[in-house]
């Protein structure tokens, strides 16, 4: 999988999700390893935007490989598992972390 195809699969997963509880919540990404990139995860005002660029006023930035935000996203790597290990790192709150986590599932 490369960067490219990473973004539009959480791209597919934003637009299905139900963001109508949330006012606003941004999260930066960024990937780590062979096929690195940034992009960041916005709701706001019930809605939700998917962009491949820094986000400088967000509420956190997750950092992992890859390989890793793939299984996070498709379920098979557990946000509180990935961080414990060190899988997941978060700069910022963590608690908006966790919320991101439970919107891209």
């Amino acid at each position: 999988m490369t960067f490219d195809v990473l973004l539009e699969k959480v791209r597919g997963i934003a637009a299905k999700a139900d963001v109508s509880d949330k006012d606003f919540l941004a999260v930066q990404v960024n990937i780590t390893g062979k096929d690195s990139g940034v992009f960041y995860v916005e709701v706001k005002d019930h809605k939700v935007n998917v962009e491949p660029y820094e986000y400088n006023d967000r509420n956190c930035a997750v950092t992992m490989s890859l390989n890793d935000f793939n299984k996070l996203i498709d379920g098979k790597l557990d946000p509180v598992v990935a961080f414990t290990i060190g899988k997941l790192k978060v700069d910022g709150d963590v608690g908006k972390a966790l919320e991101f986590s439970k919107l891209i599932k």
